[in-house]
């Protein structure tokens, strides 16, 4: 299991969280535990959109005269930064849900907007002996993608925050554990499309074993999250940063959360380039990932395994720029808002490989291409995530990192408003 191998090189925790810490001496993380948990939270977060994405073909074929995918990505990223939003703008509710509440109800919302689609087909199966659609079905499934989006927002605003006050390498377990989400629904993509037959009844079974899969593993999550915070490393660094309730209500007034809005902008000031990083990051990404890559490109060769191909490549080029930054992290803000503004590059790149010479619209320079989409946003992203809370002071880390999930978002959203422009 690959998970193992990446996690050795960042052995020490102590060194870097030393200095904000009462207990001498490092923190132990037996078995490596709460790595290995903020790993499996960050994939459950990021499991469902997957699912939803992944099982698109089988959206397709219910409602044909509709553009599920876009449809499914302007639904489920508006959804989930208005979350984000108003987790800014009223603080007061927010610090009096604890972070184990807010983790377990955006877990919980997964799971019930996961088991939508599968429902109402079973309903309509049993209603109908013909399973025809029940009129409200395609409604109700917009409906589950946008309570999956704001379950998103709950739990990816909860978790990166948690994550940006602990040492770096707890950030960059949570985002290789978002790109391995993708890797595990590619993979049972490819199982389930080799061997189930390319019929209605094929597509549905698959579907269903996508949502089911990722139900079972949000199960999973749910019990997870609650036994993190009885690992000691959490107690410590949390008694520390006082995000115990009981520990912020003595707090003369430090507790930060309280004066959360106007702090956003100015936070957001101090690391303006990162967020300006990873907001062009994604709207690089998101315009041409996945909409463009599934519905525009066709290929003799592999035909309809195309775009599965393209998006596991993806998925996993993903993963390694998110795995490398264990290793290396860019340290300089200039060089990591230049590399992500330089990305706009592949606008042209894709372009050139669409209409451009003969041998360039073959299979290979798209692959290349799309590998190395994925390698650069990993890489950026994860070290931009990893790098802009150890930017601020401490007690404004957490909410860097919020800062930075907001601009992700808003580059989501504005990556797939793109996706819709560009219907090429």
């Amino acid at each position: 299991m690959k998970l193992m191998k990446m996690e050795l090189p960042v052995k020490k925790p102590s060194s870097e969280s030393d200095h904000h810490h009462h207990h001498g001496g490092a923190v132990q993380d037996p078995f490596r535990f709460a790595y290995i948990i903020h790993f499996f939270l960050g994939a459950g977060n990021l499991l469902p959109w997957n699912a939803l994405i992944t099982a698109v073909d089988y959206f397709a074929y219910l409602y044909p005269t509709k553009h599920i995918e876009k449809v499914f990505s302007v639904a489920y990223m508006a959804s989930s930064v208005l979350v984000l939003v108003l987790m800014m703008s009223w603080p007061r509710v927010w610090s009096k849900m604890s972070l184990r509440l807010r983790m377990n109800l955006g877990f919980s919302l997964f799971v019930l907007s996961l088991m939508v689609p599968p429902v109402i087909d079973w309903a309509s199966a049993a209603a109908t002996a013909g399973g025809s659609r029940p009129s409200g079905a395609y409604g109700l499934t917009v409906a589950a993608v946008v309570i999956c989006g704001l379950a998103d927002g709950l739990v990816g605003g909860s978790l990166v925050g948690s994550a940006g006050k602990l040492p770096k390498q707890y950030m960059q377990a949570v985002f290789a554990g978002t790109a391995s989400s993708g890797i595990i629904i590619s993979i049972l993509r490819i199982i389930t499309k080799a061997s189930l037959p390319q019929t209605p009844k094929g597509l549905q079974t698959s579907a269903h074993l996508y949502f089911i899969v990722a139900t079972i593993f949000l199960l999973f999550c749910i019990i997870f999250c609650n036994f993190l915070f009885k690992l000691p490393v959490m107690q410590q660094y949390y008694h520390h940063h006082s995000l115990l309730p009981e520990a912020a209500a003595g707090n003369n007034g430090e507790n930060s959360s309280y004066s959360l809005a106007p702090k956003f902008w100015a936070v957001a000031a101090k690391i303006r380039g990162h967020a300006f990083g990873i907001f062009i990051i994604y709207v690089v990404t998101l315009s041409i990932f996945p909409g463009f890559i599934a519905e525009d490109l066709v290929s003799e060769l592999f035909k309809d395994w195309y775009p599965i191909l393209l998006i596991s490549v993806y998925n996993i080029a993903d993963l390694m720029g998110k795995c490398l930054t264990a290793f290396y992290v860019v340290k300089s803000i200039k060089t990591a808002a230049w590399a992500s503004i330089s990305r706009l590059l592949f606008y042209p790149l894709f372009i050139v490989c669409l209409y451009g010479p003969r041998w360039l619209r073959s299979e290979g320079p798209i692959v290349v291409l799309t590998f190395v989409l994925g390698l650069t946003n990993g890489f950026l992203t994860s070290g931009l995530m990893i790098v802009a809370p150890k930017h601020v002071q401490p007690s404004e880390s957490e909410l860097s990192a919020i800062v930075m999930i907001v601009f992700l978002g808003f580059g989501l959203v504005g990556g797939s408003v793109l996706g819709w422009i560009w219907l090429i």
